[in-house]
């Protein structure tokens, strides 16, 4: 199945973050690497006054069950340092799965296409830098709904880079 999760950071070494956790999310067996997105610089949606973000997008293949991934995803965030204090707070690291394969699912621990992503501008676009034919289950065209998305918060950094996974 295909899989696409969201990484972001805006505390600490950020891009280290972002780094350490694409390493480790293929360090197990179960998911493999298909591409990973270019590093954006973003501003924060929601919740309290904060710093700027790292964003970038992964895309996988796996075999594992959307929950393992979950409970995967979730580990890596922990390693990191990530403390849930409040909705949309800064944080060390924050891991989204935006979708995998074609699951749907309205638990409110796990709900799939990820609620919200349809009308993120720090997910989609580079979601379609990693992959420009990307399809969201129920929205449709990743560069579609880019279309009627502001992107203004949503800088490109070419200066810094994701290596992919060894």
């Amino acid at each position: 199945m295909r899989a696409v999760i969201a990484l972001g950071s805006n505390l600490g070494r950020r891009l280290e973050n972002l780094q350490g956790a694409l390493d480790e999310l293929f360090d197990a067996p179960g998911v493999t690497f298909v591409a990973v997105s270019p590093v954006y610089e973003t501003d924060p949606v929601g919740g309290p006054e904060q710093g700027p973000y790292l964003n970038a997008v992964v895309i996988a293949e796996t075999v594992l069950d959307p929950r393992t991934l979950l409970d995967r995803v979730q580990s890596i965030e922990i390693a990191f340092g990530r403390e849930r204090k409040e909705r949309w707070g800064p944080r060390t690291l924050d891991l989204d799965l935006i979708m995998v394969g074609t699951h749907i699912s309205d638990d409110p621990e796990l709900t799939l296409p990820h609620p919200r992503a349809h009308e993120r501008a720090f997910v989609l676009v580079p979601w379609v830098r990693a992959d420009p034919a990307a399809v969201l289950p129920g929205h449709g065209p990743v560069a579609d709904l880019l279309a009627g998305l502001d992107q203004s918060g949503v800088r490109l950094r070419t200066d810094l880079v994701l290596e992919p996974p060894v």
